[in-house]
């Protein structure tokens, strides 16, 4: 597979991708799809746990990113300003959900295909058992993080799910390098606290069943 820079100067890369995005060359587009398409529709699917959504929303991103590239004047990195974009993207689709639509999608739906968001983790090594606890162990993480704050929950996802460093959060949202480390740390906080709670739940309810069982 081509790298993405492989049309692109060897002194700055990303500046040759840029370019030719500016002079509307079809392969570049096409090369930008395939780089970032799967990160960005993964950021985007954790912040509205609805695969259908989240390819309409990864859809827009890129219009706008074929769009506005003539806009884009080297103020932080290509892919910063990407997720930039995917942000608001995101967040405008969340609002809508709330004033559209009542409740929540189970964090176990199915996605667009039939089969689990997981797939694409599982490790064909792994005994039936283990991939079965791991998943079960992402499932409680996906579920309990549907439930932080949605700035808290932004930074974590780009931190610890997307890989992005400080500074390339701190571009993409637009913040300062502290505010970012500090919503990082409350998002890590506040996704144990609710994994705490959800594991102390279920520990009560089984030993309730179990109590009700045996009398």
């Amino acid at each position: 597979m081509p790298s993405i820079f492989s049309h692109a100067t060897t002194q700055d890369p990303e500046a040759g991708l840029v370019r030719r995005l500016k002079c509307r060359e079809r392969a570049a587009f096409d090369e930008l799809i395939e780089a970032y398409q799967g990160p960005i529709f993964g950021f985007v699917y954790r912040q509205l746990d609805d695969p259908t959504e989240a390819a309409d929303v990864v859809q827009e991103v890129f219009i706008k990113v074929f769009r506005k590239v003539d806009d884009f004047r080297g103020d932080c990195t290509l892919k910063t300003w990407m997720y930039r974009i995917a942000v608001h993207e995101a967040s405008n689709r969340r609002r809508w959900f709330s004033r559209h639509r009542r409740g929540e999608l189970a964090m176990d739906a199915p996605d667009a295909n039939g089969g689990s968001r997981w797939e694409w983790l599982e490790d064909p090594s792994e005994s039936q058992h283990d991939a079965l606890l791991r998943r079960e162990r992402l499932d409680l993480i996906g579920e309990s993080l549907r439930h932080v704050d949605e700035r808290l929950r932004t930074a974590v996802i780009l931190r610890d799910i997307q890989g992005l460093s400080y500074n390339e959060i701190a571009s993409a949202l637009e913040i300062s390098l502290g505010t970012v480390k500090s919503r990082v740390l409350r998002g890590r906080e506040a996704l144990k606290a609710r994994l705490r709670r959800k594991t102390a739940g279920d520990a009560l309810e089984s030993t309730s069943w179990r109590t009700e069982t045996l009398s």
